[in-house]
């Protein structure tokens, strides 16, 4: 993998309100993630940024299982490693199983996936080649879901499109240990 070609903000080169910003986002044992010292570079935007993705993340009305869905889908078709890698965890909490993790990457199509699942997928897809859900995957969306979960579908998909799109720009490296994206 290339450097990074904007490296994580050093500690040292935090001012206050930074520091402040980035303690709030910090890991349980109090590392930064790569790509909120990375962002960190624009504190206005990260602020801004973080609170937006941690209402979709969570505070929204989608299932943790169809959120990560979305997400996971979005990063496999964006190439972006880092997305996975992170999401790979939060996808198991939401109790989706690794069978069904390295299954994403055959999208909705697969063999396998429940009606519900291969529309969430297929969501997905639609959005990222057309940047529009068809009309027969909108159907059965709103078969399911109600006005904000649909209007969350699209957000989270386009959170993660943007998240995916500045990762794979700004060449922000994946944390050590992180599970890999399948071919």
């Amino acid at each position: 993998m290339a450097p990074p070609r904007i490296p994580p903000l050093a500690p040292a080169d935090r001012d206050a309100r930074t520091e402040e910003l980035l303690a709030a986002l910090r890991r349980p044992d109090g590392t930064d993630l790569n790509i909120f010292a990375t962002l960190a570079h624009h504190p206005k935007l990260l602020k801004r940024w973080s609170a937006f993705g941690g209402v979709l993340l969570y505070g929204g009305r989608l299932s943790e299982r169809d959120r990560e869905l979305l997400i996971m889908r979005a990063g496999y078709l964006c190439r972006a490693h880092y997305e996975w890698g992170q999401h790979v965890a939060f996808a198991q909490a939401a109790g989706i199983s690794d069978e069904e993790i390295a299954r994403i990457a055959a999208g909705p199509d697969a063999d396998g996936w429940s009606s519900d699942d291969a529309t969430l997928l297929r969501a997905v897809d639609e959005l990222h080649a057309d940047s529009r859900i068809s009309d027969p995957t909108w159907a059965e969306l709103a078969a399911r879901y109600d006005a904000q979960q649909l209007i969350e579908i699209c957000m989270v998909v386009g959170q993660y499109h943007l998240v995916a799109f500045t990762l794979n720009s700004l060449g922000v490296e994946p944390e050590p240990g992180l599970p890999e994206m399948p071919a």
